[in-house]
């Protein structure tokens, strides 16, 4: 089946279908709920329940001069001890993050000055699951209510960073690349479908990969197999929440 992800779940993730509740996340037939799918998964579309069209809510936007070099790394260059890294706690373990500014500047900056450095993320829903696919959040407080995002930002999904497992990425409408905000995802197994092909339309695109688990990814596989039910707009969520206490930048 294809997850499509609403606006609200996961486009939840609106990844070519499914599973990023951000306003999309196209890429190919697949896509997750607001971030890129695995193709046996429909892929769910990181995408924000508002429209992508409409302007801009805040903050600036972020506009990229010239797309990536082809040549571009698979894997970050830099010395893993100059990467930034943030600690997501939630209600069933503790996650932790090494980020890439080097591959997604934009994308990283975006992240941590935008939304973890003000809170944001505090008392969040990990709203989608999907075992051998992705975990989607970023959206929504525990009572389902979508939380007003700041400015879209461009995609940097062309940076070579591929959607392996313990990569996160972020949820954008699956119609529009250059439309996440603060949605995102971890894989949770390899998702070559939400990887970028080509700069063709957004469907091709891809979701931009901006980090790894580098500790809990015992608590990612947890996360991705408890009990689901579909709420409305809300498919595949856990049926006893799953909440994201804080996320804190501890380098």
């Amino acid at each position: 089946m294809r997850w499509t992800l609403l606006s609200t779940g996961l486009a939840m993730l609106a990844l070519p279908a499914c599973f990023l509740v951000l306003s999309g996340c196209g890429g190919g037939t697949d896509a997750p709920p607001a971030a890129a799918m695995s193709a046996s998964h429909s892929s769910p579309n990181p995408s924000n329940h508002d429209d992508p069209n409409r302007r801009p809510l805040g903050g600036v936007v972020q506009v990229r001069a010239d797309g990536p070099s082809s040549e571009t790394p698979a894997r970050p260059s830099m010395p893993a001890a100059t990467h930034p890294e943030v600690l997501i706690e939630t209600n069933l373990g503790q996650i932790r993050l090494r980020l890439f500014p080097e591959q997604a500047p934009m994308t990283v900056d975006n992240f941590l000055a935008n939304y973890v450095e003000r809170g944001f993320y505090d008392d969040t829903l990990i709203h989608f699951v999907a075992p051998d696919f992705l975990i989607a959040a970023g959206g929504f407080r525990t009572d389902y209510q979508p939380i007003e995002p700041r400015a879209y930002i461009a995609s940097e999904a062309d940076n070579g960073l591929k959607n392996v497992r313990g990569t996160v990425a972020m949820s954008r409408d699956a119609d529009h690349m250059d439309s996440a905000n603060c949605q995102f995802f971890i894989n949770v197994a390899d998702n070559p479908s939400l990887d970028h092909q080509s700069r063709e339309d957004a469907a091709s695109f891809g979701y931009c990969v901006f980090g790894e688990v580098i500790e809990g990814m015992e608590v990612v596989d947890r996360i991705s197999q408890v009990p689901t039910v579909d709420r409305e707009k809300f498919p595949s969520t856990p049926q006893d929440q799953v909440v994201i206490k804080a996320i804190q930048r501890t380098r």
